[in-house]
């Protein structure tokens, strides 16, 4: 899979945590310092987070695989004692849309009854796959949830997350976790996929 894929890089920009667009393949500076303010409003949140839980120790949980560079950056970010879990739950088979099947691969190793808990994503497209494992029936004191980046033209359910780091329009994103069948994730910076990758299969 080439990066020719990537048509066109995000650029973050922190004003109105909004994603423009710009055409920059391979003008690698300029992603690194996309990263940087990425990495500088990770931190922003990841203290307003420290502040709303001070005293709780809540239960950070990243939903793999796409979290991961996310969920490593964040929780570095906020500076409160806190225990950390993962669970793998898909509702994308391969393809750029939801297929509104909720597969679960990997549950959560803790006990959450009474527990606060902060699920951690790396995008919220349909809200579809978060609207169906908030937990509720495992009784935690209170769920809430970080992204790193929100499509709200994609919802399909009534879900806001709590805190968000980006606002992006409807295209299908691919980098810094995100994929596209497993390929992409360790990309440094998040860009747009050419339709023709996938629109080809």
């Amino acid at each position: 899979i080439p990066l020719l894929g990537i048509g066109v890089v995000g650029a973050m920009l922190l004003t109105g945590k909004v994603f423009t667009f710009c055409a920059i393949v391979g003008a690698l500076g300029l992603v690194g310092m996309m990263m940087k303010n990425c990495i500088v409003l990770m931190d922003e949140i990841g203290a307003q987070i420290a502040a709303d839980y001070r005293g709780k120790c809540p239960i950070l949980v990243g939903v793999l695989k796409g979290v991961v560079p996310f969920f490593a950056e964040m929780a570095a970010a906020i500076d409160i004692p806190v225990q950390e879990d993962f669970m793998c739950v898909t509702s994308f088979e391969g393809g750029t849309e939801s297929t509104g099947k909720l597969t679960f691969r990997k549950d959560i190793d803790h006990d959450i009854e009474g527990r606060d808990v902060l699920i951690l994503e790396d995008i919220i497209d349909s809200g579809s796959t978060l609207k169906m494992m908030l937990f509720q029936a495992r009784k935690p004191a209170s769920v809430k949830i970080c992204t790193l980046l929100d499509k709200p033209s994609g919802r399909k359910v009534d879900l806001t997350p709590d805190y968000t780091c980006f606002t992006i329009p409807a295209a299908f994103v691919v980098g810094f976790g995100l994929d596209y069948e497993d390929y992409y994730r360790n990309l440094p910076f998040v860009g747009v996929l050419k339709p023709a990758v996938y629109l080809e299969k």
